[in-house]
């Protein structure tokens, strides 16, 4: 539960809405519409919620402009004309609220080249490589260990035990979140002709550019020679293991669990579900959508929709899986009809 203290009139001037009520209403947290409470702030955002507005607790409850009660309400209204954009909006102005970390823990170990900038926090049990610079106003929370060479830029978030190997390039105004590892060596390895296997040296690195999210324990592999890219305002859900030699286009948002293979191409402002893996060197476009535990072993292009493993257009997909429940039926027809012709 989120805690703070406005009156309605301030809530509605800092989202631009209009008020319906007393504006001198006090709230102090931000609640659910259907689990109010007197003090608190709820948003009707999905219509399948409206019964909640006239039994919610809730102090008051943004709304729609065009919302329109069919029953008596006991809480204030705050009228805006995208509820679901107020709510981000409020958050991010509470965040902005919160204190911020500065100074750097004696107990983090910093080599004596690092380049550190103004109004950075770096904690306990850190250690920072030769030659790393760090930009202005990063926060480094305690455990991360941050390799020799490496680029942190302006504004970044490294979560508690955030691992980042040598001659990385993370860009600004990212966020890796604890357990992250970006630059481990890919998965290389050449067998002999007794399929005993020998490591392939990783010299590569992992280049992330500005505005990307790394989810927890999710790993970004070094490429063998050049570099993994994940491009600006990508979105990397927890566990996802990205591969050697990826490259992740603009604004692409990948659900939690996904694995994806060496080499892999992605275009820009796709979204991928969770559980998807996707198979070495495949080449997938722009604006593409693949459902959860979906497959991928060829190229998709872009604008596709696909489904399924191995993945499908979504027409196909569904009407491939929704014919596998006849076919144990048709196992026992066609064996019937053999036994006929014998």
């Amino acid at each position: 539960m989120i805690e703070l203290t406005f009156t309605i009139k301030q809530v509605a001037n800092i989202l631009g809405g209009q008020t319906e009520g007393n504006p001198n209403t006090v709230i102090d947290k931000i609640t659910k519409i259907d689990a109010g409470e007197a003090g608190g702030l709820a948003f009707l955002i999905d219509k399948k919620f409206e019964p909640f507005i006239y039994t919610t607790k809730a102090s008051a409850v943004i709304v729609k402009e065009d919302f329109v009660p069919v029953k008596k309400l006991s809480c204030v209204l705050i009228r805006i004309a995208n509820p679901q954009e107020a709510f981000v909006k409020l958050l991010q102005f509470y965040d902005n609220l919160k204190p911020q970390k500065l100074g750097i823990s004696k107990g983090a170990h910093i080599a004596k080249t690092t380049k550190i900038g103004t109004g950075v926090y770096i904690g306990e049990g850190v250690v920072v490589g030769e030659n790393v610079v760090i930009g202005d106003h990063v926060k480094i929370y305690p455990l991360c260990y941050i390799g020799d060479n490496v680029r942190i830029g302006d504004n970044t978030m490294l979560y508690a035990g955030v691992k980042i190997y040598d001659n990385c390039l993370i860009g600004a105004d990212c966020i890796l979140q604890s357990g992250a590892v970006i630059g481990g060596d890919g998965f290389g390895f050449m067998p002999d002709q007794n399929f005993v296997y020998e490591k392939i040296p990783q010299l590569g690195n992992v280049i992330i550019e500005d505005n990307v999210e790394i989810g927890s324990n999710a790993c970004v592999d070094r490429a063998t020679f050049s570099s993994t890219i994940i491009r600006k305002g990508v979105k990397i859900d927890n566990l996802t293991q990205v591969a050697h030699n990826c490259e992740i286009g603009e604004n692409t948002v990948i659900a939690a669990c996904c694995g994806i293979a060496g080499s892999v191409r992605i275009g820009k402002n796709c979204i991928f579900a969770g559980q998807v893996g996707i198979k070495d060197h495949v080449v997938i476009g722009d604006r593409v959508m693949v459902g959860s535990q979906a497959g991928i072993h060829r190229n998709v292009k872009s604008g596709q929709r696909v489904i399924g493993s191995p993945a499908l257009p979504v027409e196909k997909g569904l009407k491939a899986l929704g014919s596998i429940q006849y076919i144990p039926e048709l196992i026992d027809r066609v064996n019937e009809l053999e036994k006929k012709l014998k």
